[in-house]
């Protein structure tokens, strides 16, 4: 599946090939989002875990095949936790994803979101003012999402133009597309045409949920519905994913 440039094909294979093998992805995520997040990884085709317990955490991550980690909502015994989830990730070569939520609001913040990313994530991603503060990320795919999400690594540049707005209105759409990513990347190597990928699915789903809900309140469940629904023929007549280097 892997390619130089991700397409609406690529994303239909990657989506089947996660229903078929059930990648376990462990999530350290905001709690305020945990079931969403948990469900939307379950009806891609995904197994998620959620566990922040220090006695169980590295049980858990040795056993999960790919590793999301929310800054959401964070104390002092979630911090520990982190740090010791990404000790076993990167020990055993598992891919992971970190998403610096809110670090424009706190200095502390920012801090440990940059302490993470110089311990080498696949894949860090968040919106405009926090990549702002983020900046520039070596070796790492840096994804900035938007009304359009902009993704690159060393030497691609991609744009995923699917979406809607109520995307926006419902708390945790944002982490859910983080866990799906953390899914993709568990079946493929390629960590750009993973989350491009992933963000294709989520956005084309994201765009038939809105045909069938009245508003955000009736769009969640129907998001859903469609994660688990999207047929990769409705994943390559609707996803719009674009090299942004020309």
């Amino acid at each position: 599946m892997s390619g130089n440039f991700p397409t609406a094909a690529t994303a239909a294979e990657i989506l089947d090939c996660v229903r078929q093998t059930r990648p376990r992805v462990h999530c350290l995520m905001n709690t305020v989002v945990q079931k969403f997040t948990a469900d939307g990884i379950t009806v891609v085709g995904g197994i998620p875990s959620m566990t922040t317990s220090l006695e169980e955490i590295e049980s858990f991550v040795a056993r999960a095949d790919a590793l999301t980690v929310n800054l959401g909502t964070l104390d002092s015994e979630r911090r520990k936790v982190i740090r010791i989830a990404i000790e076993i990730a990167n020990a055993s070569g598992k891919p992971w994803i970190v998403d610096p939520v809110h670090v424009d609001y706190s200095p502390s913040r920012l801090a440990f979101a940059r302490e993470l990313i110089a311990l080498s994530p696949t894949v860090v991603r968040g919106n405009h003012a926090e990549m702002t503060l983020i900046g520039d990320v070596p070796n790492v795919v840096r994804i900035e999402t938007g009304p359009v999400d902009h993704l690159g690594d060393a030497t691609r540049s991609v744009r995923i133009v699917n979406g809607h707005p109520w995307m926006a209105k419902v708390t945790g759409t944002g982490c859910l597309s983080g866990g799906v990513i953390a899914a993709f990347m568990a079946v493929e190597k390629d960590a750009l045409t993973a989350a491009a990928s992933a963000l294709a699915v989520t956005g084309v789903c994201a765009e038939l949920a809105a045909k069938q809900a009245r508003g955000p309140g009736t769009f969640e469940p129907a998001f859903l519905d469609a994660l688990s629904e999207i047929s990769g023929d409705a994943i390559i007549n609707h996803a719009r994913i674009e090299n942004a280097q020309g």
